[in-house]
C-alpha cells in the first residue's frame, strides 16, 4: 500500500475555524449579503408612471384576467423563498429565526451567483408544523418555488410531503434532497472507481436524518437494493422489531424494507463486509473506528461527510482500506456540497415553470452532475465537478428543465439547448454583476476587515 503523506491535523482544524473567525467582522461590514436592486430602465421619473401607477394598472388588470401572465409581467418566474422555523440550523440545533437568517441569506447569496435565480430569506417565528405548511401556502403567489432549509426532523418529512402534495409551484428540502441528489452524483462515480454494481452492493448508512433517510430513497429508485441496506440511528441499526421507529413513518419504513438479515448492532455491526458506507451523523473523528473500515468488503467507498469534521479523518480511511473517500469539506478531495445541486435545480425548475420537483427529476440532475466528469477522467480523489466549474449548473438545469417536460409537470415546452442556453446566459449575468460592482467599488472591498 502507497504510504500516506503525513498530515498535520492542528494545521487543518485552525484552517476549519479560520472562516468562523473572520465572519462576525464581515457579516458587520457588509451588514447582510443581498440586497434588492432594480432591473429595468430608469431614464427618469417620467419611466415611474410605467413601472408604477398609472400605467401598471393596465398590467394588473391583465393578471386578473389571466393569472398566468403573473410570470411574464413580474418577477415571479425567477424568485425562490428560502424558507426555515430555525430549528435545526447547519450543526448548531435549534437556534431561533433570527440566528438562522445568515445561513438563509447565504443560501439566497448563492442562488444568485450560481444558479441566476433570485431568491429571499424567510425565517418564520413559529415551530408549528400546521403554520409552516399554510405560510408557504399562502405565500405562493409570490414565488416561483420554495426552498425549505433547516427544519428539525421528524417535522421536516411531513412539512415537506404535504407542501409537495398541495402546492402548485415546486417545493424543495435542500438537507433532504440537495443532500441526497449530490450524494448520488458523488455515488455513481465512486461505483465506477471500484467496479461494482449499486444493486449488487451492501451500504451501510450512518445516521438516519433527513439526509439520509432521502438518500437512501433515492439510491432504492437508482436501482440500490433496500435489503442490503442497513440504516444507524442513536438507537442503533433499523430493524423490524425497534417499534420505537414507528413514530416517524419515514424511518418506520426503511425498518421494515431494509435489513433483510435482520442485522442487530450498531455502527461497527452495520459495516461489516459492507461495500460503502455513507455517514450524515456527529461530526469526528472517532465516530468511525478504523478497524471497521478495515472489515469492510475488498475496496470499500467511504462517504463521511459530517462538518466541520467527518466521522473519520480520510487519511485515517485510506490507511484502513477505502478505495474512495468523501467528505463535507472543501480542503479534501470529494466534497459532497449541496451548492452543487440546488442552484442548477431551481434554474431548471424555473424556466420551465414545473409545478413540482420529483425524486425521478433530482435523480435525471444526479446523473448529469455526475456525468460532468467524463468517464476516463474519474479518479479516486476526483468524483466530483466544484463550484468552479460552472457550466455544471446550466447543465443540471437543463437535464432537469427536459425531465419535468417528460413528466409532464412542466407549463412550458423548451427544448434542451434552449433550456441550457437561457440558464447559461442568466447565471454569467450574475456572475458579471457581481464581479462589476465589485470592480466600481459599489460592493466594497474589505481587505482591511481580514
Amino acid at each position: 500500500m502507497k504510504k500516506q503523506k503525513k498530515v498535520d491535523v492542528n494545521k487543518l482544524l485552525k484552517a476549519a475555524e479560520k472562516p468562523s473567525k473572520i465572519a462576525s467582522k464581515l457579516h458587520t461590514f457588509y451588514r447582510g449579503k443581498i440586497e434588492v436592486v432594480p432591473k429595468c430602465r430608469v431614464k427618469d421619473f417620467n419611466d415611474f408612471s410605467i413601472w408604477y401607477s398609472p400605467g401598471v394598472a393596465a398590467v394588473c388588470t391583465d393578471i386578473y384576467k389571466n393569472p398566468e401572465l403573473v410570470y411574464e409581467y413580474t418577477n415571479k418566474w425567477n424568485s425562490v423563498a428560502v424558507v426555515s422555523d430555525g430549528t435545526r440550523v447547519l450543526g448548531l440545533g435549534d437556534i431561533g429565526p433570527e440566528a438562522g437568517m445568515p445561513v438563509m441569506e447565504g443560501k439566497a447569496l448563492l442562488y444568485k451567483y450560481l444558479g441566476g435565480v433570485d431568491a429571499y430569506p424567510i425565517c418564520l417565528d413559529t415551530k408549528d408544523e400546521k403554520d409552516i405548511i399554510q405560510t408557504v401556502k399562502i405565500l405562493q403567489p409570490s414565488f416561483g418555488g420554495v426552498n425549505l432549509e433547516d427544519i428539525e426532523q421528524p417535522k421536516c418529512f411531513s412539512v415537506l410531503n404535504t407542501l409537495r402534495k398541495e402546492c402548485r409551484i415546486p417545493v424543495w428540502h435542500d438537507d433532504q434532497q440537495g443532500t441526497a441528489l449530490v450524494t448520488l452524483a458523488g455515488f455513481i462515480n465512486a461505483l465506477k472507481v471500484v467496479g461494482k454494481k449499486i444493486g449488487k452492493i451492501k451500504i451501510a448508512m450512518v445516521g438516519a436524518g433527513a439526509a439520509n433517510v432521502c438518500i437512501s430513497r433515492l439510491l432504492i429508485l437508482y436501482g440500490a437494493n433496500p435489503a442490503n441496506i442497513i440504516m444507524v440511528d442513536l438507537c442503533g441499526i433499523l430493524h423490524k422489531k425497534r417499534v420505537d421507529l414507528k413514530m416517524c413513518p419515514e424511518k418506520w419504513t426503511l425498518a421494515i424494507d431494509t435489513n433483510i438479515n435482520d442485522v442487530r448492532g450498531g455502527i461497527k455491526e452495520a459495516m461489516e463486509n459492507a461495500d460503502a458506507v455513507i455517514a450524515l451523523s456527529a461530526p469526528g473523528p472517532g465516530v468511525i473506528n478504523k478497524k471497521w473500515i478495515e472489515g469492510m468488503a475488498k475496496n470499500p467507498i467511504v462517504f463521511t461527510c459530517a462538518n466541520p469534521v467527518p466521522e473519520i479523518w480520510p487519511w485515517e480511511a485510506k490507511e484502513a482500506g477505502a478505495a474512495v473517500v468523501a467528505t463535507g469539506r472543501s480542503d479534501f478531495a470529494n466534497q459532497v456540497n449541496n451548492s452543487l445541486g440546488f442552484p442548477g435545480v431551481f434554474r431548471g425548475a424555473l424556466d420551465v415553470r414545473a409545478s413540482a420537483i420529483t425524486d425521478t427529476m433530482c435523480i435525471t440532475a444526479a446523473t448529469e452532475l455526475a456525468s460532468c466528469i467524463a468517464d476516463n477522467k474519474i479518479r479516486p480523489d476526483k468524483i466530483l465537478p466544484t463550484m468552479d466549474d460552472w457550466e455544471i449548473f446550466p447543465k443540471v438545469a437543463a437535464a432537469l428543465g427536459m425531465k419535468a417536460i417528460k413528466e409532464k409537470v412542466a407549463d412550458k415546452k423548451l427544448s434542451y439547448d434552449e433550456i441550457f442556453n437561457d440558464a447559461k446566459s442568466m447565471i454569467k449575468r450574475s456572475r458579471a454583476i457581481t464581479e462589476t460592482m465589485m470592480k466600481s467599488g459599489y460592493i466594497k472591498s474589505a481587505k482591511d476587515k481580514i
